[in-house]
């Protein structure tokens, strides 16, 4: 995989939080959220860019917190009823 390097500039004071242990995986695919989020791409292409599997990259977000699903209860109990209502008409 080619790969590029990017200078990135942060106020002096953000340097002292950030954690030794962040990966420069966990960097990358969290570099790729905010286009996830607004759909620019999947989980899947980010995975891809990022050369691992989409579960990987879903494993990461978890781990640091970020839901795959970003539903709330309500939205995720309707798709739980259009799920069923169409089991009901394909029958």
């Amino acid at each position: 995989m080619a790969m590029a390097s990017i200078e990135i500039k942060l106020p002096a004071l953000v340097k002292d939080y950030i954690l030794e242990e962040t990966t420069e995986e966990m960097r990358n695919a969290l570099l790729l959220y905010p286009s996830i989020v607004n759909n620019t791409i999947s989980h899947g292409r980010a995975a891809e860019l990022l050369g691992m599997h989409k579960m990987e990259l879903i494993q990461l977000y978890g781990k640091l917190g970020i839901p795959y699903l970003d539903m709330t209860d309500e939205e995720f109990e309707e798709e739980i009823q259009t799920v069923k209502r169409l089991e009901k008409v394909s029958h």
